[in-house]
C-alpha cells in the first residue's frame, strides 16, 4: 500500500503504530536474546522481494521499508543502560542551591538540545508591539529543522506522540484512552533517562520539599508518579460545578499543547507544538516582541528564547515566550522544578552560550496546588556577551 512520504512504500505509518503495539505487549514481545537474529531475518525475507526487474524505485522503497522494521523493532525492544548522573561536586545540588543556579545547570546538561543554523533553522522577521494586530512576518519563523529529531532522540519521538492526544477547547470533557496512558508512561519513562530530569529529582530531594503533604520519593518509579499526577491527571479549566465540572485541561495540555478559551490562545509555550502545527498550516507567525529592556541586544536566528505573536487555527496568541531548540525533557524538568521547589515567579539569568537572557519563570498551581495550572518563562533582557 503507499503510506506518508515521497514514492511507493511497503510499509505504512499505521502498520508501524501496530507493529510498535505488538513488540510492547509483554504476551508477544520477542526475547532479548533473539533481536539479533531477528534483525536478520527481516533483511533476510525482505531481499527475496527485491525486484528482479531492476525497478529502482520499488527496491528503495523495500529497502527503506526493512530499515523502518529494524528501527522499531531496535527502539522498541532494545533498551540503553540506565544513565548514572555523576556531577561534579560544584554542580551538586543541595539544600543551598538557589533555583538560578540549579537553572543554568538544566542548560548545561542539556545533551538533547538543537544547534541553530546544524539543526533548525528561524527566519524571525520584523518586530511589533503585543497590542498591534497587524502580520508583521510574511513567511513561517521555521525554514528548516532537522527532520531526523525524532528516530535520534527518543524523548522527542515519545513527546511528539503526546501532542495529539487532547481537545483544544475548554470546555470540552478530555477522555484518555489507554493508548495514551501508554503514550504517557513513554514519555516519562524516556525523560526519566535524562540529566536534566535526573538533575530535577536530585534538586527537590535536596530542597526537601514535599508534594502532596509528603516528602519526594528518592525512587524514580515514585517519582514518575508525582510527575504523571503533576502534569498528566485532568481537571477543570473552564469552572463550573457538580455536573457542569468538565474534566477538560491538565498541566501538559496547557504548556506544551495549548488551548483555546474565552475566544484566545491559552498556554502554547512550546516550540515543537509550534513547529508541527505551522508546517500543518495552522500556526501563522506575527511577528516577535523585543523585551521590555531598552539594550536588549538584537533578535535573530539563534536566540534560544523568543517572545512573539501568532495565531492557531484562527485564533490569537498576542504574547507567548518560548524556549527554541531545547529538548522536552529541559523544559519539564525547569518548570517541575518551579512547582515543586521554586516561587510563583522565579528570576533567572540564562548563559545560552554568547547571549544571555534575564528571564521571569511564572509557574501557577490548581486543584489545592497539586497540579501545574501553568508554566512559562518571560524574557525581561536579553544581552550578547
Amino acid at each position: 500500500g503507499d503510506g506518508e512520504g515521497d514514492g511507493p512504500v511497503v510499509i505504512t505509518t499505521a502498520e508501524v503504530m501496530v507493529l510498535r503495539e505488538f513488540l510492547n505487549n509483554e504476551a508477544t514481545r520477542p526475547p532479548l536474546s533473539m533481536l539479533v537474529w531477528l534483525r536478520a531475518a527481516a533483511f533476510r525475507i525482505g531481499c527475496q522481494y527485491l525486484d528482479e526487474e531492476h525497478d529502482k524505485a520499488k527496491n528503495v522503497a523495500l529497502l527503506r521499508s526493512i530499515n523502518v522494521i529494524v528501527h522499531t523493532v531496535e527502539n522498541t525492544c532494545m533498551k540503553p543502560k540506565p544513565l548514572v548522573l555523576n556531577l561534579p561536586p560544584s554542580h551538586t545540588p543541595d539544600v543551598n542551591t538557589d533555583f538560578a543556579s540549579a537553572a543554568q545547570i538544566l542548560w548545561n546538561l542539556d545533551s538533547n538540545r538543537l544547534s541553530p543554523y546544524k539543526d533548525y533553522k528561524m527566519d524571525v522577521q520584523s518586530s511589533k508591539h503585543p497590542s498591534h494586530k497587524g502580520d508583521a512576518a510574511h513567511d513561517p519563523l521555521f525554514t528548516y529543522v532537522h527532520r531526523g529529531i525524532f528516530q535520534e532522540r527518543p524523548t522527542f519521538d515519545a513527546f511528539r506522540h503526546l501532542l495529539d492526544n487532547y481537545s483544544a477547547c475548554t470546555g470540552e470533557e478530555e477522555t484518555v484512552s489507554s493508548k495514551e496512558l501508554r503514550e504517557n508512561r513513554t514519555f516519562l519513562n524516556a525523560v526519566m533517562e535524562t540529566a536534566p530530569m535526573k538533575y530535577c529529582h536530585r534538586y527537590c530531594l535536596a530542597k526537601g520539599v514535599k508534594y502532596n503533604g509528603r516528602s519526594i520519593p528518592e525512587d524514580e518509579a515514585r517519582f514518575k508518579e508525582v510527575l504523571d499526577s503533576i502534569w498528566f491527571k485532568l481537571y477543570s479549566r473552564s469552572g463550573g460545578g457538580g455536573r457542569r465540572r468538565k474534566m477538560d485541561s491538565s498541566g501538559f495540555e496547557h504548556v506544551f499543547v495549548g488551548e483555546v478559551k474565552n475566544g484566545q490562545v491559552s498556554g502554547f509555550h512550546n516550540w515543537i507544538m509550534f513547529w508541527l502545527e505551522e508546517r500543518k498550516g495552522a500556526v501563522d507567525y506575527r511577528g516577535y516582541i523585543k523585551p521590555r529592556s531598552r539594550y536588549s541586544a538584537e533578535t535573530n536566528g539563534d536566540d534560544h528564547v523568543l517572545t512573539l505573536q501568532f495565531s492557531w487555527n484562527g485564533v490569537e496568541k498576542f504574547v507567548g515566550t518560548s524556549f527554541i531548540g531545547v529538548s522536552p525533557e529541559f523544559e519539564l524538568a525547569l518548570y517541575t522544578m518551579a512547582f515543586l521547589a521554586g516561587e510563583d515567579e522565579n528570576i533567572v539569568t540564562l548563559d545560552t552560550g554568547g547571549e544571555s537572557f534575564d528571564l521571569k519563570v511564572k509557574c501557577y498551581k490548581i486543584d489545592k496546588g497539586r497540579k501545574v495550572g501553568s508554566c512559562y518563562v518571560e524574557a525581561l533582557a536579553h544581552y550578547e556577551e
